[in-house]
């Protein structure tokens, strides 16, 4: 059990140590930084460890960034499984793409960073393609399950996915003209449309 119990202990001081880089990053970006521009030596300064503790839980930075969106999409994957797996049909699309883009705001300079990244970093924008590709196929599942034949719902899923997520980008990043409801609900009726037909 003391061999457990140290295992453990030393997982949850890893699993600290590393969010604690990853906040100092999501801060560092905050106010203002650039991720291009960021040291791993600003990093670990605004973390409060060192370089060499840096490179102790990641490689680059490029792994940090990957890392810490990898953790956002999750929770956004599981906002979008309440609709993909439920049984709510609009409501729930509606309920799912309004925690989308709050998920976003609430990230919005670590997304800005990674999808800015992946425009010159082709292992960043491989990464982030694969995150988006995701959210493609299980919308693309539940298309089919709403009676698209698959060439249909692939290519809907396809446009649909990236449209959100340019949108909800363009939003939060770059200072989106309009408040986010309305975003929500020009969102939702493109979606409705496509999913279900007119109203």
């Amino acid at each position: 059990m003391a061999v457990l119990s140290k295992r453990a202990e030393a997982a949850e001081r890893r699993r600290e140590a590393e969010a604690g880089f990853v906040a100092a990053t999501e801060a560092l970006l905050t106010n203002g930084g650039s991720y291009a521009d960021l040291s791993v030596e600003q990093i670990s300064a605004a973390a409060g460890r060192s370089r060499t503790a840096f490179y102790v839980y990641f490689r680059d930075k490029r792994e940090l960034l990957m890392r810490a969106t990898e953790a956002v999409a999750a929770q956004l994957y599981d906002e979008a499984d309440r609709w993909w797996s439920g049984a709510d049909g609009r409501r729930g699309l509606q309920a799912a793409l309004t925690d989308i883009l709050g998920t976003y705001r609430d990230h919005a300079d670590l997304l800005r960073a990674v999808v800015e990244a992946s425009t010159y970093d082709e292992q960043v924008g491989e990464f982030w393609r694969a995150l988006v590709g995701r959210f493609i196929e299980a919308t693309e599942r539940r298309l089919a399950d709403e009676g698209d034949e698959p060439g249909r719902a692939a290519g809907k899923a396809f446009a649909l996915v990236w449209m959100t997520e340019r949108a909800c980008y363009q939003q939060v990043a770059r200072g989106g003209r309009m408040d986010d409801p309305s975003l929500v609900d020009a969102l939702l009726e493109v979606w409705e449309r496509s999913v279900y037909g007119p109203a």
